[in-house]
């Protein structure tokens, strides 16, 4: 039965096969394992031109802003990006960046599940370095785990543990964020009483500063 959740790749890759594309699918088949949603892919090499116009004309193509609907209508996101001079690329960068000269708000309060690709497990720092700074700044709940994947992590130990923890948090994310626009946790915030001896409505106590000052004095 479907959930209605709605989930979102965003892949850097460059070339065709891509292991940036592999590492985004399998974070998606373990998400949707855990909270069934509809998944769809954003290739971002192939709207390259499309960026480049939205810098200079301010509007985005056609598959653009097909591409920048899906992101802000999703109720998670995985982003996955190769390294180049330990940080993102310039075109996924570029795709955000776009993306905010549109709609600024477009990530605000979703749930990301940040991945990398490189050649050598040297430059795992580019998830805590560029991509958690750079969706933290956009406004995204960015999940604790993200994933990296170096050229010797294919096939190794340990990659298959953090896919399933990474989209273990991404899932439980979109769970609750789906909840609670469906009026969850609305209904149970709005029914929540004043806690005890607080003032009914915004009112507060306000203390002079003379009193409290007072009461700071040791006793004569």
């Amino acid at each position: 039965m479907s959930t209605g959740m709605r989930l979102v790749v965003v892949s850097a890759g460059l070339g065709v096969p891509s292991s940036t594309r592999l590492l985004a699918d399998r974070l998606a088949a373990a998400t949707v394992g855990r909270a069934p949603a509809e998944v769809q892919v954003v290739e971002v090499r192939d709207l390259a031109v499309e960026i480049a116009h939205t810098f200079t004309n301010g509007f985005p193509g056609r598959n653009l802003a097909a591409a920048f609907d899906a992101v802000a209508a999703a109720d998670g996101l995985i982003v996955v990006t190769p390294v180049f001079s330990a940080s993102y690329s310039g075109l996924f960068k570029s795709f955000f960046d776009a993306l905010s000269v549109t709609d600024e708000d477009a990530l605000a309060g979703k749930p990301v599940l940040i991945g990398a690709t490189g050649g050598t497990a040297r430059h795992s720092l580019v998830l805590d370095h560029a991509l958690r700074p750079l969706f933290a700044h956009l406004k995204a709940v960015v999940v604790p785990t993200g994933v990296y994947a170096a050229s010797e992590d294919w096939g190794a130990e340990g990659l298959d543990g953090r896919i399933e923890r990474a989209a273990g948090e991404l899932a439980g994310l979109m769970a609750g964020l789906s909840g609670a626009l469906s009026g969850g946790l609305s209904g149970e915030l709005s029914a929540a009483p004043e806690p005890a001896g607080k003032p009914a409505g915004d009112a507060f106590e306000m203390v002079p500063f003379e009193e409290r000052l007072a009461a700071l004095r040791p006793a004569g």
